[in-house]
Order: C-alpha cells, then sequence, then structure tokens
C-alpha cells in the first residue's frame, strides 16, 4: 500500500538510491521526524542495484578517509539495526603495482592510512600470493592489505538505510516523481510529486534535497542549481562458478584498469577504462529502472586479456554475465555535497564517481549534520558542491570531461598531474603572450594558468613521477629568479569580488576576522570565520574608496567565498560584484622589482611613497593600472591589476623593460614552493574550516578590539585557554626525499600528525612541509625541543622543526 504523502515536511529528498537513502537515515537519526523521500521508479533502481560493493576505507584526504571509514563501520552494524541482510564482509582488501611509480604512491597511501588511523600493512609479491593464490604475481612489484575492508550487497545496504529512515518516522514514496516546484527568492517552499497511480500533491518544504544521481544535472536544473555530472558506462563480468573458489579479499590492478571481487563462489571483474564512453547524452530514456546498456565487448576486451593473464582461472571458467550500466562523473572526480551555492536551502549529494556504496553512509551523515547545525561538521572543501563554477554544468564541457574521469580512478595519481580533456574553457587576457614565451599550462577551475615555463627546444608537457619530474630544474631556475632577481607571473585567475555600497564597511567588518576600517589605498591580510573560530576563506581586502573594497580570493574558491558573502548580507546597503574577469594580474617579485616598475612607470616606487600593504593607481607604458605592494612568495614586489583591454600592452612593456633586469617568467608552481618556504598557508590544505585561526598562526590577521564579527567569541575563548595543536613549518634535511601532502608527522618516533601541504624549498635546499602537531600545556620551546621526522613512502626523514619561517623570519625582505 502505497504511502499517505504529507503537505509539509522539514525535509523532501529526491531519489531513492543509496545515497537519497543515507541521508534519509541520518537525518532521522538527529531526530528529524517530517521526512520524505521521494523516488521516481522502486529504491535502487538507477545505479546502486548493479553497483560492485566495494567497501575501502583509504581516500585521498583525512576527511575522505573519515568518511569511509565511517561507511564501513556502518555497514557492519545496519543489519543489526534494521534486520535487513546488508551483506557486508570484511575480507579486506589487496592493491597491488605493477610498476615502481605505482608502487611509490601505494607506499604513500600507506603512510597517509596510518596518519589517518587506518590499518594497513605493506606487502611483498610472496605475500601476496599467500594471500591471493589464485593471482599470477608476475611484474608486481608490491602491494598494501587493509583487512577491514569488504564488501556489501549494494540494494540491501540501501533498504537498511530505508527502513531505519521508516523506523524512525520518515515517509519513503516509491514510484513519485517531483515534477516541480515553488521558489520564493533564494529558496524553494515547496516540490509538486506525481504519483503513478495519478494521485498528486504538493509538500511544503523546509529543505530539499537533490540525491538523484545521474539525473542529478537535470533535477538540478529544475531546483535552480548546477550540478555537473554525466552518466558514463561502467562494465564489468561475473564468470560460471569456479569450483573451490571461496570468500577472498577485494583485489585491484590499477595498472591494468581492472578489480576482482569473489561473490558466491563466481568472480567478478570490472574495469576502469582509460578512455570511457559517456551515455545518454541526450537526456535518461524516461521509463529507465533497473536497466541495463548494449554489451560493447570490444571495448571492454582489452581488459579481459589483461585479466585472464591475471587471473589465469578467468580463461577457464566461461563468462556468466557480461554487464553494462551506468554511472554518474563529476568534472573532478569528487562527488558533491553540501548546500547549493545559488539557493539557501537546496542541498546535493549526488555524483558519486563509482564509489557511491563505500562513500554513502559517511556523506550521508556528514550532509545530515550540516543540514541539522547550519554548519560544516568539518572541513569537507574536497567534495563541497560550491567549488563546481557554473560552466562546468555545460553538456559538451561535461561529455568532453567524462571520458577521461573514469579512467582517472585507477591511473597514476601523479603530483601535479592535470586533465587532459575538456581545457581550454576560460582563458586570462595573457594567455597567447604567455604561450609564445614558453608556458606550460596546467588547469584550476577552469582557468588555463601557467604552472612552469619551458626552455628553447624542451618538451613543453608534463612527464609525470613520484620523482623530480621533467619542470624541475625550470622550477629552480624561476625560484632563483624570485629570490635573487627578478620574476613576474600571471596571476589574473584569482577571484576579485568588488564590495561596495553605504553599508558595505559594516559588513565587511562583520564578516572578516580584521578590522577593515582603514584608509583608502590600505590592504588588509584577514580571514572570514566561522563560528568555531575555523577558517572559511583566506583573502586580502582592498579599500579602493570611501565605499568600495576589493575582495581578492584563491581562484578555486571564489564562488565558495561570493557565497559565504551573499549569505551573510543579511539585507545590508552592499552590492558584490564579481569583476575576476575585468582585470588581468601581473606579479613582478623579486629584490630588483623596483628596478623594473622604475622601468615602465614615472610614478614614485620608493617605500616612503609606496610602502608595503597599500594599493594606488600608476601609470604604466601607455596604460593606468592599479599597483598593490603585497607578496605571496615573501619578496619585495607589487600585483598589477590592468584592464583586460590594457594587458596585452602592459605585459609587453614589462617584458621588453624586465630584460635590461633579468627579469623571468614563472608559473604557479614557483609560486607554491615560494610561499611554503616562507610558511604562507594555503587555502583548502593548510587551512580550513576545521582550523582556528589561532592555531593556524593567524592571530596577527584577526582584530583584537573589534566589537562584533564572526567568530570574535571563538577567538576569545582559544586566547584565554590555550592552543591545542600548533601549525609547523619541516625542512628535510637530506636533500633528495620530496614532499606533497598527507605525510606523516613523527614526533620522538611517535605519529603526530600529518603534513597538510608540501613543495620543494630550493632556495633552503630540501622539501618543506607544514602541518599541525598537538602541544596542549606545553609550551614553543617545548615543542621544539623534540626530534622530528616525516615518513616518505614508508622511510622516515630527518626533519628540522620551526614555528617561525624558516625563510625571511622578520619580513624584512617584503617590506625592503
Amino acid at each position: 500500500m502505497a504511502p499517505k504523502i504529507p503537505t509539509k515536511a522539514r525535509a523532501v529528498i529526491i531519489g531513492g538510491g543509496v545515497i537519497g537513502c543515507s541521508v534519509a537515515y541520518h537525518l532521522t537519526k538527529l531526530g528529524w521526524q517530517d521526512v520524505v523521500l521521494l523516488e521516481r521508479k522502486q529504491l535502487t533502481s538507477g545505479t546502486t542495484w548493479h553497483a560492485a560493493g566495494l567497501i575501502a576505507q583509504l581516500r585521498a584526504t583525512a576527511n575522505m578517509t573519515k568518511l569511509a571509514k565511517y561507511s564501513q563501520e556502518l555497514y557492519g552494524n545496519l543489519e543489526a539495526e534494521t534486520g535487513v541482510a546488508t551483506g557486508f564482509k570484511r575480507v579486506g582488501s589487496i592493491t597491488v603495482a605493477l610498476t615502481e611509480e605505482r608502487r611509490e604512491e601505494i607506499w604513500r597511501q600507506a603512510a597517509m592510512a596510518r596518519a589517518f588511523g587506518v590499518a594497513v600493512e605493506e606487502i611483498s609479491p610472496t605475500e601476496v600470493k599467500a594471500k591471493y593464490p589464485h593471482l599470477n604475481i608476475e611484474g608486481v612489484t608490491g602491494a598494501v592489505y587493509l583487512d577491514k575492508d569488504g564488501q556489501g550487497d549494494p540494494a540491501n545496504i540501501a533498504l537498511a538505510m530505508a527502513k531505519g529512515a521508516r523506523l524512525r518516522g520518515a515517509v519513503v514514496a516509491e514510484r513519485t516523481r517531483a515534477t516541480g516546484v515553488a521558489r520564493q527568492g533564494r529558496r524553494i517552499t515547496g516540490v509538486d510529486w506525481q504519483a503513478e497511480d495519478g494521485r498528486s500533491g504538493h509538500i511544503e518544504a523546509e529543505h530539499v534535497v537533490n540525491c538523484a544521481g545521474m539525473w542529478g544535472r537535470e533535477l538540478g536544473a529544475m531546483l535552480g542549481v548546477n550540478v555537473p555530472l554525466q552518466a558514463c558506462e561502467h562494465f564489468y563480468i561475473v564468470s560460471e562458478p569456479i569450483a573451490g573458489l571461496g570468500p577472498l579479499p577485494v583485489l585491484r590492478v590499477p595498472d591494468e584498469c581492472a578489480y576482482y571481487k569473489e561473490d558466491a563462489g563466481k568472480m567478478m571483474l570490472g574495469a576502469f577504462e582509460p578512455v570511457s564512453k559517456p551515455w545518454a547524452l541526450s537526456g535518461i530514456p524516461e521509463d529507465f529502472e533497473f536497466d541495463q546498456l548494449p554489451e560493447d565487448f570490444d571495448h571492454f576486451e582489452p581488459i579481459l586479456e589483461w585479466a585472464v593473464k591475471r587471473m589465469p582461472m578467468l580463461g577457464e571458467a566461461g563468462i556468466h554475465t557480461f554487464f553494462n550500466g551506468p554511472e554518474s562523473f563529476t568534472p573532478d572526480d569528487a562527488y558533491h555535497l553540501g548546500l547549493c551555492p545559488e539557493m539557501d536551502n537546496v542541498w546535493v549529494a549526488a555524483g558519486f564517481n563509482s564509489i557511491g556504496i563505500q562513500s554513502a553512509g559517511g556523506a550521508g551523515m556528514a550532509l545530515a549534520q550540516w543540514m541539522e547545525d547550519g554548519a560544516k561538521p568539518f572541513d569537507l572543501g574536497d567534495v563541497d558542491i560550491s567549488r563546481m563554477q557554473p560552466f562546468q554544468g555545460n553538456r559538451t564541457y561535461l561529455a568532453r570531461r567524462s571520458t577521461e574521469t573514469l579512467g582517472l580512478l585507477y591511473a597514476d595519481h601523479f603530483p601535479y598531474r592535470q586533465k587532459a580533456t575538456a581545457r581550454g574553457v576560460r582563458r586570462s587576457p595573457l594567455h597567447a603572450h604567455l604561450l609564445d614565451h614558453g608556458a606550460v599550462m596546467g588547469e584550476i577551475a577552469g582557468w588555463e594558468r601557467a604552472n612552469w615555463f619551458a626552455t628553447p627546444g624542451q618538451d613543453r608537457a608534463y612527464a609525470y613521477s613520484w620523482g623530480r619530474q621533467n619542470w624541475f630544474a625550470n622550477a629552480a631556475a624561476e625560484h632563483a629568479a624570485i629570490r635573487g632577481g627578478v620574476g613576474m607571473y600571471d596571476m589574473s585567475s584569482f577571484g576579485k569580488l568588488r564590495v561596495e555600497g553605504p553599508e558595505a564597511e559594516t559588513f565587511l567588518n562583520h564578516v572578516c576576522g580584521a578590522d577593515i576600517s582603514v584608509p583608502v589605498g590600505r590592504i588588509v591580510y584577514t580571514q572570514f570565520l566561522n563560528p568555531r573560530g575555523g577558517i572559511e576563506a583566506d583573502v586580502t581586502v582592498t579599500r579602493l574608496s570611501e565605499s568600495a573594497w576589493m575582495v581578492v580570493t584563491p581562484a578555486a574558491t571564489r564562488l565558495a567565498d561570493e557565497t559565504w558573502l551573499r549569505r551573510h548580507l543579511s539585507g545590508r546597503m552592499a552590492v558584490i560584484t564579481d569583476v575576476t574577469a575585468a582585470e588581468a594580474v601581473l606579479a613582478v617579485m623579486g629584490p630588483k622589482a623596483r628596478d623594473v616598475m622604475r622601468a615602465v612607470s614615472p610614478d614614485d616606487f620608493s617605500n616612503d611613497a609606496h610602502p608595503f600593504g597599500m594599493a594606488r593607481q600608476i601609470e604604466i607604458g601607455m596604460a593606468l593600472a592599479r599597483a598593490h605592494r603585497v607578496s605571496y612568495v615573501g619578496e619585495l614586489g607589487w600585483e598589477i591589476y590592468i584592464s583586460a583591454d590594457m594587458a596585452g600592452h602592459v605585459f609587453e612593456t614589462l617584458i621588453e623593460a624586465g630584460a635590461d633586469h633579468g627579469l623571468k617568467l614563472c608559473g604557479m608552481h614557483v609560486m607554491d614552493s615560494c610561499r611554503i618556504e616562507k610558511a604562507f598557508r594555503h587555502f583548502g590544505h593548510d587551512i580550513t574550516c576545521e582550523d582556528h585561526v589561532l592555531e593556524a598562526g593567524l592571530g596577527f590577521a584577526v582584530s583584537k578590539t573589534k566589537p562584533d564579527f564572526i567568530g570574535r567569541d571563538a577567538v576569545a575563548r582559544k586566547r584565554d585557554a590555550g592552543l591545542d595543536t600548533r601549525m609547523m613549518q619541516f625542512r628535510l634535511t637530506d636533500p633528495e626525499p620530496l614532499l606533497y601532502h598527507n605525510e606523516p608527522i613523527l614526533r620522538d618516533g611517535q605519529i603526530v600528525g600529518f603534513l597538510s601541504s608540501g613543495s620543494y624549498g630550493h632556495h633552503l635546499g630540501g622539501a618543506i612541509g607544514l602541518g599541525y602537531v598537538p602541544c596542549k600545556g606545553e609550551t614553543p620551546d617545548q615543542l621544539l625541543a623534540s626530534g622530528y621526522e616525516i615518513d616518505v613512502a614508508g622511510t622516515r626523514v630527518q626533519a628540522e622543526a620551526s614555528l617561525k619561517p624558516l625563510y625571511d623570519p622578520t619580513g624584512a625582505r617584503v617590506k625592503a
């Protein structure tokens, strides 16, 4: 009998796959009783029913690992709670490497897992054979084993969570489609529904959650939000029964694009092939339900050939099932979670990139807690929907990018790896000029950015590795120019938000930790804090006039930072305008920066005329610009803001005049290596919403006198109570190993944390990392009295530790 659908609900969840069921389960677990889940057909009938059901704990970051670990713990207890068998078995998992590069990757992952509290074991090829006797270990260079990983029945995991939600009062309505919404400003006020039996109605809703999976983009459009994802074909085969085949660990052989799972005496082989097949580019068929897609054996055959050699029994067993079903993929292979930027009560949990089962428990828990508290329970920047740019919902873009993203799941996850597809969408006004000078481009938030500059005759492409990549020497030369001469790099991609109006000053002082009631031209470094004192954004705010300010943000977080501002505007008389594309920005940095500026402008660039932390209008060549004296690389320099129409002229003027002073074009990689030498924090890595601004070492950027701003009370409490952890800087004493991020920090032989970011300090002569170390009740001297090591792929490397920047600790160079 169909349930009675109420006319009001606190939350309406649209989509009854494993994610929608998890959100309903966790909301009701928090006491939300008036929850309605609408499923267009039958629960699990989209993607969940045919998922492989692999459940792994280890993900790329600490918080994603925390969510995956929670999922496997939840699934282990669901059957006892609900009576629905989930088929969950902790059979363990093995990932094998077939190259030295892959071995280093999984060794680094193993080290990271230990820092995250996950039990993991590096094992030899012989040990792999002992645990997986059916495997041909020819070419295996190493492996990792996680004993608590497992597998489960995807549909029953979802049905168990749906039952748990029902038992706590939720209404789960199958064969009931959401057909439309009522909207008022930035809120959805209700959802229209139509049941297959002819019933229809409207539900007033406080919150709406898009859990529509591969329909998520289309449902997002109905709800007025951007949810970029694309369905792709995903293939697997199931063998005929194999005599004597019993439980085995889940096996992944990423170098052959394959995973293996024993199930009821049969062997499943699935693939994440390098070039995938987008599906339903013109829309998913209206009647899609528990459907599979046409076989394409030619597409799957190369994977199968490798697999028969790797697992010889597959060549004898015969194929029982050849399956092709759709899975949804996002532009960056991270799922979409959170409050959508365009609306104030529309949430999303969709686009799980074929890891929906292992992610669903944790994702549902995190989203439910976010909805309950009105704030993220911990840093979710990797998956926060606000990272997605509006253009990424473009169907042509999604079709092109999705050919790559499925295969990237099992590709080598090299540091600095760049996406190869759907490139060139957003370009700086200086794009062609940079290419003419040898730029090798990377991409972030769609922006093409010069990451490094090739020398004449050098291949202008990345040669990826876990060791020194082919641009290492180029970066060293660029680094030397910034430290000893003068370098110039393009910062046009950084977000620029103009905030103006009669109440703009009051508004910004409410949102910013620092006092922005400063003279015209003053640049203020500050953070947007949350009520816990965590860092929501890391920005500079420049007063342009009595009533206008420019907020400069990282390129990747521009939309998130703008959304934070808009949500806290609260009717104040101020206007926020994204002017990112209106201005190009060139940074001229280094001890000789003043010489170059004097060569291109009649203005006075002395300390008295243009002190550090000030911006002013200048003439440059035949153009006008705004020069900001700030630095993210720790040297004397200016960021030059030029209207897009004059950018080419200014670039040419600086290049011509700079030749006499040894000016060198530099890329984003060197900006990063210079900033980490100076211990400047990187938002999203070193500082996030869960990192207290004082523990991040940024107390200097927070006002002690402002009467009111978001996070003020949390800052005052922490000042009184003392720090529980501190951000420290580390330099490896061995100049050879490289650091990236997430490497474990050992204090006196014990793991106490992990690096939040890492890069090579070419001037300091070794790899540099930043990371938090517990310090409750300790003085700085006590903290520094210990011995520190960093675990690099299983090898402990001695590290010099510091609470002050290892490079120019007094900041004298930027004020020279």
